[in-house]
């Protein structure tokens, strides 16, 4: 078994959330300021944490900010689905003794609300939310965390996400990082160990003859 500890990010690799995402930064961006920008001006954020996003966008008051932005984004629910094949590599995983993990920029009560719906928490293991760590992605703390929690080893640990923050994150903790291509916008100055086109793929990251 080439990794024993498979870890996964939520946004843009297990939950198609995008256009949801992009939304409400418009909506929350535009009762803040009154400034209407098209949703695309906000593909910047996908996957960065809201105090984050909101410092960027010159919002002082990035906690109020982010409140507000978890109440525009509960609107976009309907929008959100899983990606193909998501349920099935999960199972596949606790098949063969995995149990996934996950490292999240959403906050625990986001996670909570939105994840949660979908039914698939007993398919994890150890889950790291923003509010876990003192510093979020792209620092190693919410992995570094996840390591200490199920005493993991690095070389035996992988790291699943479509960002750069991911990518900067895993290396940052000395961890590999998969590219989970299929929820990628962009690939642009991302330094994957793998490269993944589809879920169906994460197998050939802990079965040797796949």
């Amino acid at each position: 078994m080439r990794y024993r500890h498979i870890v996964f990010d939520i946004d843009g690799t297990m939950l198609d959330t995008g256009r949801a995402d992009m939304l409400a930064t418009q909506e929350t961006f535009f009762q803040l300021t009154g400034e209407w920008r098209a949703p695309e001006e906000f593909r910047f954020a996908l996957g960065i944490p809201n105090s984050t996003v909101f410092a960027r966008l010159g919002i002082e008051d990035v906690e109020e900010a982010s409140l507000m932005w978890e109440e525009n984004f509960s609107k976009y629910h309907p929008t959100i689905r899983l990606f193909d094949g998501i349920v099935e590599i999960l199972k596949a995983l606790r098949e063969l003794g995995i149990y996934p993990g996950i490292v999240t920029s959403r906050r625990r009560r986001e996670f909570n609300a939105d994840f949660a719906a979908f039914g698939l928490n007993h398919l994890f293991g150890t889950v790291i939310c923003v509010d876990d760590t003192p510093r979020p992605k792209p620092y190693p703390d919410p992995l570094l965390e996840y390591l200490k929690r199920v005493d993991g080893v690095r070389q035996e640990t992988i790291y699943i996400g479509d960002t750069l923050y991911d990518e900067q994150c895993a290396h940052a903790a000395e961890v590999d990082f998969a590219l989970a291509a299929w929820g990628a916008h962009s690939r642009e100055g991302i330094r994957a160990d793998h490269h993944l086109e589809s879920p169906g793929e994460v197998l050939k990251l802990v079965v040797d003859d796949l």
